[in-house]
Order: structure tokens, then sequence, then C-alpha cells
């Protein structure tokens, strides 16, 4: 039955005038019928009593055959079984129904166009027929047949437009549900291209903060095994901590991506502030002199900005572990200043200040663009996903400065980022 069902789709597609044949043939019985009725008689007695003309059969004939292109060209088929229906009225022959044509054509016009069209069509052709049939055709003006000209054309142009509303109204449910829809998909998609890019952000500042402590540590290592072996153990069980530690935070994180019923993976809370002198024992056990300064006692920071003052003192004390020279030296700073608090992040370059003003040994290859590097790329998405900003570039007389200002209170707004920034 479906497959039937189809078929029979697939056929009126490529048949579009098949069912206005059908229906133009349809009325034609109709007319043809009603032209041998007598209206004013009930019973065996009202069938038969008129006689259509040869001239009415003609004008019937050709009525139905516009009724064919209805739907290709609805006003042409107005006019016309319109113009055949008042030759009809006018030309005092026995009533034959030709008008019925002009009803069919104008439902079609009231359906396939617009309101404003339908009356200003629909109104003269109610009164155009009317007028023709009470001052012009055989039967008193006052007959039911003239007055049901009105009637039928009225309806029929009032049919066609609730018709046409209804397509309307349906076809603007449909347009309104497959845009919501849409609407879905995209909003699904943004989320899961952000939460990608939060992961790989996360994975980033993970990855390069533990490999870069356990290149250092095992460098260490291989340079005093034979003479200091003591050290070397030493060495070899930092690289082991910070791989642990970096096994765990990889845990945590791909945990995220597991679905629902998955074996739960063990997952640790997200690191914050709270952490940071544990992060900064890490680089000083790796050689790197840190100094912090706390300005923020007593405030409780959100978790996304908390992450957030986290993850940046650790890719910029990394970038300091791989960038800068020999016997370089950090300052971290986090200080609260009204709503807001501030970071910073300072390194001496790897030497002494000459007082040249001119860069250090190790900072020319410091990636100062995003071209250069996903560390400080990723600094600025967090910041400015916060609402904060974020001033990254080389200090005067040597080393290298970031700062960033984030809120204590999250924001809507976007941040916006800065590089190159002077001390």
């Amino acid at each position: 039955m479906h497959h039937r069902a189809k078929a029979v789709r697939s056929w009126l597609r490529e048949h579009p005038l098949a069912p206005d044949a059908a229906l133009a043939a349809g009325v034609l019985v109709c007319m043809i019928t009603g032209a041998f009725v007598d209206p004013q008689k009930h019973g065996p007695d009202h069938w038969g009593t008129h006689t259509p003309s040869a001239f009415s059969i003609v004008l019937m004939v050709l009525a139905a055959t516009a009724l064919i292109f209805r739907r290709r060209a609805p006003m042409p088929v107005l006019y016309a079984t319109g113009a055949l229906s008042f030759v009809e009225l006018v030309s005092g022959e026995p009533r034959a129904p030709v008008v019925m044509s002009a009803v069919v054509a104008l439902y079609t016009v009231a359906a396939t166009t617009d309101r404003p069209t339908t009356w200003r069509v629909g109104l003269p052709t109610m009164t155009a027929l009317t007028a023709a049939a009470m001052l012009a055709g055989p039967l008193p003006w006052y007959a039911q047949e003239n007055l049901g000209i009105f009637a039928w054309t009225g309806m029929a142009a009032a049919a066609g437009d609730a018709v046409r509303s209804r397509r309307a109204f349906v076809h603007a449910i449909r347009e309104r549900a497959e845009r919501a829809e849409r609407t879905r998909e995209e909003e699904a998609r943004r989320r899961v291209a952000e939460e990608r890019l939060r992961i790989a952000r996360d994975l980033h500042d993970v990855v390069a903060h533990h490999i870069a402590l356990v290149n250092v540590q095992a460098g260490v290592a291989a340079h005093v095994m034979d003479k200091r072996p003591d050290q070397a153990k030493e060495a070899l069980a930092h690289v082991r901590e910070a791989s642990r530690s970096a096994l765990g935070e990889l845990r945590a994180t791909v945990g995220l991506l597991r679905q629902t019923g998955d074996p739960e993976a063990p997952t640790e809370p997200a690191p914050g502030l709270d952490r940071l002198e544990e992060l900064v024992d890490t680089f000083r056990n790796a050689g790197l002199p840190v100094e912090v300064a706390r300005g923020d006692h007593g405030t409780t920071l959100p978790a996304a900005v908390d992450l957030a003052a986290y993850r940046i003192i650790q890719e910029a004390l990394t970038n300091v572990q791989k960038h800068a020279g020999e016997n370089a030296k950090a300052e971290v700073s986090v200080v609260r200043v009204g709503a807001r608090v501030e970071i910073t992040v300072l390194d001496d370059g790897g030497t002494a200040a000459t007082g040249d003003g001119l860069p250090h040994p190790g900072e020319s290859d410091r990636p100062l663009e995003e071209g250069g590097g996903h560390g400080l790329l990723g600094m600025r998405e967090r910041v400015g996903a916060l609402g904060g900003s974020c001033a990254a570039g080389p200090r005067y007389g040597g080393g290298f400065r970031i700062h960033a200002i984030l809120p204590v209170k999250v924001r809507a707004t976007q941040g916006t980022t800065e590089t190159g920034d002077r001390v």
C-alpha cells in the first residue's frame, strides 16, 4: 500500500495537469447535468424540463477546458470563465450553469494569491455576474438562481482565502520548527567546539608544564649520574613525581570526555591558587628560583577564575623554564585590587641587567605572537572568556613580563587582549 501511494504521488508530480483535468471533467458533468434540471420544480418532474442549446454546451465545454489550467494561470482562467459565464447569462438562452466554472476559478485565485487580490478581483466578479443575471437574464431579478450566484461566488472567495491562510499558518509552523532545529544544532556544535577548545587548552597547560619539568630534571640526572648519584636520584624522584602529577591531571581532563555509564575515572578537584605553593615548588625543585608575593588573602574566587589564575601562572613559569637563559629568576605576584585580581609573572631573562636596554640571552626565541605557540594564545582565551585582559611582552632591560587582570566575579562581556607591554 505504501509503495502504491508513493507511485501515485510520483505519477502526479510527473503529470501536474492530471488532477485539474479530472476536476474540469467533473465540473463539466455537473454543469451539463444541471442544465437539464429545473430548480423551480421538485420530484421526478424537475428532470428533463430544460434542454441546453448547442451554444450553451459549447460555453460549458470551453469553461471546463479553461479550468485545466487554473493553477498555472489562475487570473486568466478566472477572466475566461467569468466572460463565458457573463455571455451565458445575457444570451437569453435557457439557463445553463456555466457560472459554476467561474466559482471554481474564483476559489483558485483566492487560494493561490493574497487577500487584497481576492477582494480586488472577487468583488467585481460577484457584482458583475449577479448584475448580469438580474438585469439581462431570462429570469426575474429576484429569482433564487440570481441570488445563488452572489452567494456561491462569495463562498468560493471566502473558502479559498481560508485555505490559503491555513496553508500559510502550517508553513509558518513548519518553518519555525525547522529554524528551531537548526538553532539547536548550531548551539550544540558551538558548545562542542567551546568544550574542545577548553579541553585542548587544559591539556596544553598540563603537558607543557610537566613535560618541561621532566625534561629539565632528566637532563640534570644525566649530567650528574656518574659524579653525584645522590643528586641524580633526587632529580629522578622529581621526574617521577612530575610524571605522576601529569598523569593525574590528564586522567581528570580526559574523564570529562567519557559518556554516561562509562567506568568512572579517578579525578581530583580542579587546581586553583590554594595550590600555588605546590606549583611553585615543582619549579624550584627543577632549578628555577621563584619568589611569590600574595596580596589576595581572604579572597574567594569563582572556580573558573581560580583555575584560570592557576593555569596562567603555570604557563608563564613553564615559558620561563623553557625560554629564559641560564640562572633565570622569576617573580610571581597575586594582588586583589577592588573587584579584580591582578596576576604578574616576571623573569630577568637569565643574566644580570646591564642597563643597555637590549634583549638578553634566551629572550629572542620567546613566542610573542599567537603563531609562535599556543601558550600565550591559551592565556588570552582564558582571560578573555572571563571578561578580563592579558598583556605579555619583553621587559625593558631584559626578561619577560606577563600581566593578567581577572574579575573577582565572572562577567558575560569579553575582555580585550594586548601584547608588547613594557615595564
